[in-house]
């Protein structure tokens, strides 16, 4: 989380989490930290769906396992992250692994995990770009030695995942290109000396059978 806030430097942020989790403390000035709470959030501000935030008005919003517990609108909120992203902003989620062994710590207390591919449906319904959403293993890992190996099988077993997405705007349409005007006197000009310099008997002669 603190490399995701390092990255904007000027906008404000939002982070929303579960009971227990503990929000990032880079410059909390600029930040609204949000926990979940009966009937919505609390925190620095405390509310429901739809968030009292401007449109486009933050560079990033940070998700810690606020949608885990199954009682959040996943579409709804996500929804809502999107619509107050600013162009180019960034959407961190972080979510538990259903395949780590870890989910043994979880079981029966609430919490329900989900595959990357839920995630990336549920962005893409948010009106997210897919092909655009980074993944991340996050946990302690089980062979410290591939650590320099990239992404490993080991890797698929930590405890939890974290999707970042970007937010994309349509481009405007340009208008329509400004057709280029041609100095028409200065081209009927240039034709008319053409013609009297063509005309042996001067401007204004008569040909025989023509025209002067």
């Amino acid at each position: 989380m603190a490399r995701m806030l390092a990255a904007i430097p000027a906008l404000p942020w939002v982070w929303v989490g579960v009971a227990g989790a503990a929000p990032p403390h880079r410059d909390i000035g600029r930040g609204i930290c949000m926990h979940r709470a009966p009937g919505g959030f609390a925190g620095s501000v405390r509310c429901g769906l739809p968030l009292p935030l401007a449109n486009e008005s933050f560079g990033a919003v940070l998700l810690q396992h606020v949608l885990d517990d199954g009682f959040a609108d996943t579409g709804a909120v996500l929804s809502e992250c999107r619509r107050i992203l600013a162009p180019g902003g960034v959407l961190w989620l972080a979510a538990l692994n259903p395949w780590s062994t870890y989910r043994a710590r979880w079981w029966r207390s609430g919490m329900r995990a989900r595959g990357p591919g839920y995630w990336q449906a549920a962005l893409a319904r948010a009106g997210f770009p897919v092909d655009a959403v980074s993944l991340q293993w996050l946990g302690p890992r089980w062979r410290p030695e591939d650590a320099e190996a990239g992404i490993g099988a080991a890797d698929r077993l930590r405890a939890g995942l974290a999707l970042t997405v970007s937010k994309r705007v349509h481009a405007a349409i340009p208008p329509n290109a400004v057709r280029k005007l041609r100095l028409q006197a200065g081209v009927g000009a240039m034709r008319a000396q053409l013609r009297v310099v063509g005309d042996p008997g001067g401007e204004g002669s008569q040909k025989p059978g023509g025209r002067p």
